[in-house]
């Protein structure tokens, strides 16, 4: 069991909702799981709501030490931004809120304990609570496309460093490889989703991959492809129409394909299975050294064990104060939860929204803790209720597009308002200086192609394989069906 505070006694207060409520002399235990935006700004929230009263503890739980800033997750992968400076260490940012590094591995209503371990060789730890918020964040969704296990998912800082480690070591390979066919193969990247992760991705994907082609001479420009795949008509839904075709022409200038109005029927490895054009009876075959999938985030596995009331897309059903109806002592909020707006549609999972759910929820378990004995009556809580400031998305190269309140904004200032905003979420201004230090650095030099190392000697790559089946697979392609298709051979245009 995680020992209490060394300052506070330990509570020892029934677990029934009433008397953990009525017996003011007990700790009253607060845990958050998860450290993404809604959890971290939680947490943050609680410890200011909390910071002069002795009776309350609050505990976070996360599997990494870090606050990762997600939107700056594609310039730390390209290379703009020094990995480390993406992030901020969790514990620096409280000085009353206690920090657990663990994995959650299933949390009993029952006894009111949430079960966590530090690493599969390490025992369980045994977390008490009277108050428990889920902001743990969502997952790629692997669900919508058979073989999505076969494609590459950016969420987070291991991920970025190492597709940005395999870029650099795909155009090294192909730069003594003597097939065309195989050479463009290795050149080749598909993104699958056309939101706004996927195209952010892409857009500072393409300037990384074109800085690099200066530092390989042998590789023409024509041999890299970039084919962005979205299932609606248009990339970019979430954005006004004029909005998105600005984001589609920038991408298209940079020598990427779009193909809109098509969803992807399976993946394997290598391959991007598309349906058969009109008229044929066999798949289209992108054949892809890199697939990388964005088609949406599905909510955490740790959700679908839990007794309680879920959405279509497996988020905890909430009320508008973010409290759940079947056990009030728990609360949800981001990706985790379906938050009901004024009229009764869920919000989006948006980081902006979790930022302000993460200050209201708060209040709301402040409102809970502090409701004193003689008040028979349930506390007021606080309805969460927030219009959309508007929207961003960064398409690197200095450029962007989104909107900010009435005002539409594209190029180098919606590039400019996007990065400023996002610096100044950072909680501490050491991070905000690091973050400045590496974009003004950046405008002066070029990207290095130093691959960042994660597995020393053991690393897949460099494990001894038989390279027979491989070789007989790739020279005797007479036998075998064609499955090459290329899509595109000049980047396909975006359909006004």
């Amino acid at each position: 069991m995680i020992a209490p505070y060394p300052h506070y006694p330990p509570s020892h207060s029934s677990p029934t909702p009433h008397n953990v409520r009525s017996q003011h002399h007990a700790v009253q235990r607060i845990v958050v799981l998860g450290g993404g935006f809604g959890g971290i700004y939680t947490a943050y929230h609680l410890q200011k709501n909390f910071r002069r009263h002795a009776g309350v503890e609050v505990t976070l739980v996360s599997r990494d030490n870090y606050f990762l800033m997600t939107p700056l997750l594609f310039e730390a992968g390209s290379g703009v931004l020094e990995p480390r400076h993406a992030v901020n260490p969790i514990r620096p940012m409280f000085t009353k809120t206690r920090f657990v590094e663990a994995d959650i591995e299933r949390v009993d209503f029952d006894v009111r304990k949430v079960f966590a371990r530090h690493s599969p060789d390490n025992h369980v730890y045994e977390i008490d609570y009277d108050q428990i918020v889920f902001a743990l964040g969502g997952v790629t969704n692997r669900k919508l496309i058979p073989g999505s296990e076969h494609a590459f998912g950016f969420k987070t800082l291991g991920d970025a460093i190492f597709i940005r480690n395999r870029m650099i070591d795909l155009f090294e390979q192909a730069d003594v490889e003597e097939d065309p066919v195989r050479r463009r193969q290795l050149l080749t990247l598909v993104v699958i989703g056309g939101g706004l992760v996927g195209v952010e991705l892409l857009g500072e994907i393409t300037e990384f991959m074109h800085n690099l082609l200066r530092s390989y001479p042998r590789i023409p420009r024509d041999m890299v492809r970039f084919i962005l795949i979205e299932g609606e008509k248009r990339i970019l839904p979430e954005m006004q129409e004029d909005l998105a075709q600005y984001a589609a022409d920038t991408l298209w200038r940079r020598g990427v394909s779009l193909i809109t109005g098509i969803r992807v029927q399976k993946i394997e490895p290598g391959k991007v299975f598309l349906p058969p054009e009109q008229g044929a009876r066999e798949p289209r075959v992108i054949d892809a050294e890199t697939i990388l999938l964005s088609a949406g985030i599905g909510p955490n596995p740790l959700l679908a064990g839990l007794p309680l009331e879920k959405a279509k897309n497996g988020r905890l059903i909430v009320d508008s104060s973010m409290r759940s109806k079947q056990h009030p002592e728990v609360w949800a909020l981001g990706d985790c939860a379906s938050i009901p707006d004024p009229s009764g549609k869920p919000y989006p999972p948006l980081a902006q929204h979790a930022l302000r759910e993460a200050k209201v929820l708060a209040r709301n378990i402040a409102a809970v803790i502090r409701r004193s004995d003689s008040q028979n009556e349930p506390p007021r809580l606080e309805p969460f209720v927030y219009q959309t400031l508007g929207m961003l998305a960064s398409l690197g190269h200095y450029s962007g597009v989104g909107r900010v309140g009435p005002f539409k904004i594209k190029g180098f200032l919606a590039w400019w308002v996007w990065r400023t905003y996002y610096v100044m979420q950072m909680t501490r201004w050491e991070r905000r200086l690091r973050i400045i230090l590496d974009w003004t650095i950046a405008l002066f030099f070029k990207n290095d192609i130093v691959k960042l190392d994660l597995f020393g000697e053991e690393h897949p790559s460099r494990q001894k394989i038989d390279p027979t089946p491989q070789t007989v697979q790739r020279t005797n392609t007479a036998a075998e069906p064609r499955t090459l298709t290329v899509v595109d051979e000049e980047p396909a245009r975006p359909s006004p």
